[in-house]
């Protein structure tokens, strides 16, 4: 096993300009590693450079500059091992609507070489739950069952990366549980995950490490409690007895009244503590029955990373 199982070095992709249209610069030289057996993050706003990333890895786009390498192979020197090394489950539902689950898993398979004695089709379709819907035309599925047959059809050459391309957009939430179930025990078993999604709690819950990339950059790369670590802001919210004016506040310190007549202070963890702010409450009259401490989300750390960049 490879230290990394996703090597990019240097990955630009221009794509030129049509009818004297400019040239659009999609990937600005990303460097980026991808720890093997990890459940990896990769994060960003639209148009930031994502897909591209994803489709250049897969080998359905060609990178104008850079090095990729997929579970230690060199995309350029050994495609045919790179592209089998890495299994993509796109984020648009294309499939074959005459097919059944079993027969697109089996066409699938044959395409990529997987002789008939090592495939895996019926016990793929029993993780992914369509077991039962095995002989069904694809046509007649529901939205999610759909989006399980393309997780199961990116699993039929045991790939080392499997890459989950917004894979819960429109899907309910005990079909998202079965999935992130799945994905954790493919992970247990020695699969690297790469996910996207805009979900960022998803994200935040699920990933051992996060790249974000904003406007072709990659503009953080770390792991996912380091990364809310980064932010200095905290929250202090106070419940008081009865009812509370928010009273005047320390520089520096930001207040808002919650609905349910929570006080809430926004600091920032360099310059004030929670400690100081409770005691300045209690200076100005204030009687706090209740409180607690609020930390950042992932969605803070994206919000203020893109930002910047």
């Amino acid at each position: 096993m490879p230290d990394n199982a996703i090597e990019l070095h240097g990955l630009k992709k221009v794509y030129r300009g049509q009818g004297g249209e400019p040239d659009k610069v999609a990937l600005h030289g990303l460097d980026l590693g991808i720890p093997a057996g990890s459940i990896f993050g990769l994060l960003g706003p639209n148009g930031a450079g994502k897909s591209t990333t994803i489709n250049i890895m897969a080998g359905l786009v060609n990178k104008t500059e850079g090095k990729v390498r997929i579970w230690g192979f060199d995309q350029d020197e050994n495609p045919r091992m790179s592209r089998a090394s890495i299994g993509v489950v796109p984020q648009e539902l294309n499939i074959d609507p005459f097919f059944t689950p079993r027969a697109a898993l089996e066409v699938q398979a044959g395409l990529y070489g997987v002789p008939a004695a090592r495939r895996r089709t019926d016990a793929i379709l029993e993780k992914v739950g369509l077991a039962d819907k095995a002989e069904a035309y694809a046509r007649t599925l529901s939205g999610g069952m759909r989006r399980r047959l393309l997780v199961a059809k990116a699993l039929v050459h045991a790939p080392q990366v499997l890459v989950l391309d917004e894979p819960t957009a429109g899907v309910d939430i005990e079909l998202r549980q079965m999935l992130w179930d799945y994905v954790r025990e493919l992970n247990a078993a020695g699969t690297t995950i790469i996910l996207t999604t805009h979900y960022l709690e998803e994200a935040e819950e699920m990933c051992d490490r996060i790249g974000i990339i904003s406007q072709g950059n990659l503009v953080a790369c770390d792991e996912t409690s380091a990364l809310l670590a980064r932010l200095d802001a905290k929250a202090l919210v106070v419940t008081p007895e009865g009812d509370a004016d928010l009273p005047g506040l320390p520089d520096g310190v930001r207040g808002e009244t919650r609905e349910d007549g929570a006080l809430v202070l926004h600091y920032r963890k360099s310059q004030h503590s929670a400690m100081d702010l409770l005691d300045h409450l209690r200076g100005q009259g204030i009687t706090i029955r209740d409180m607690a401490t609020e930390e950042p989300h992932l969605e803070d750390v994206f919000r203020e990373l893109t930002r910047a960049a």
